[in-house]
């Protein structure tokens, strides 16, 4: 792992959406993977503005969400796609058809979840992961769990989860959907590189766990210390206990 850590969130933010835009530029038709939630935003809305000044072109990378939430189509407030979509492809040019996420309204989610691993195989694999990591350690929806799956799959979201994401369900964590779908471990290990995202002094903890301490599935992101090429991106409040 390569530990970039900066003063401020603004700052990293900055360098994440410049990492983003020079891996676009040296690869065009890039595969990135993308999450929703509260980590990423600065990062896409930056990469929006980029896009806006003529200084990225993303017509030929293909994208792909990490997770959606179970019951929820696509159109829902609450989803990931949704989230997605207004945070990140309204302001950079990634053609609607090149873009993928889970249909967490599926009446399979079984079928669903092979689907989506097959359409990653079918683009050639991801080629920039980008990461958040949940208080709990978890990265994706992959929580922990005396086992860890590794191709995509349903999950069912621990409490501590559905209250991080209230905030998307007008603040009711009883409104959150109980199970998701979710880019396995191994699926995320897969990716060529990663960049993991983490801000604030509530990351703190998991952030040490995941770089410091050992392996286990009880904190899903210590996988990534097996990855052969991770960049972490914290501010100094998430990189506190380092």
């Amino acid at each position: 792992m390569e530990i970039r850590r900066f003063a401020t969130a603004g700052e990293m933010v900055l360098a994440v959406a410049h990492h983003v835009v020079s891996a676009v530029h040296r690869r065009p038709n890039l595969v990135l993977g993308v999450p929703a939630g509260r980590s990423p935003v600065g990062v896409y809305e930056e990469l929006g503005r980029m896009r806006a000044a003529g200084a990225v072109d993303f017509s030929r990378v293909t994208g792909f969400a990490v997770d959606e939430f179970m019951g929820l189509d696509r159109s829902h407030h609450g989803s990931f796609h949704r989230f997605i979509s207004e945070h990140l492809l309204a302001g950079v040019n990634i053609p609607t058809h090149q873009f993928h996420s889970l249909n967490g309204a599926a009446n399979d989610p079984d079928a669903e979840c092979e689907r989506y691993e097959a359409a990653i195989d079918h683009a050639g694999g991801v080629g920039l992961q980008l990461l958040g990591i949940g208080v709990n350690g978890h990265i994706g929806f992959n929580e922990p769990a005396n086992a860890l799956v590794a191709r995509t799959h349903r999950v069912t979201l621990l409490e501590a989860t559905r209250r991080a994401n209230a905030a998307q369900f007008g603040g009711d964590e009883a409104r959150v959907p109980r199970e998701a779908l979710t880019m396995g471990i191994g699926t995320i290990l897969k990716a060529e590189a990663v960049i993991l995202i983490a801000s604030g002094a509530g990351k703190a903890e998991s952030v040490e766990r995941m770089i410091r301490g050992p392996i286990t599935t009880q904190v899903p992101a210590s996988f990534l210390q097996t990855h052969r090429r991770v960049d972490v991106y914290v501010d100094e409040a998430a990189a506190s206990r380092l």
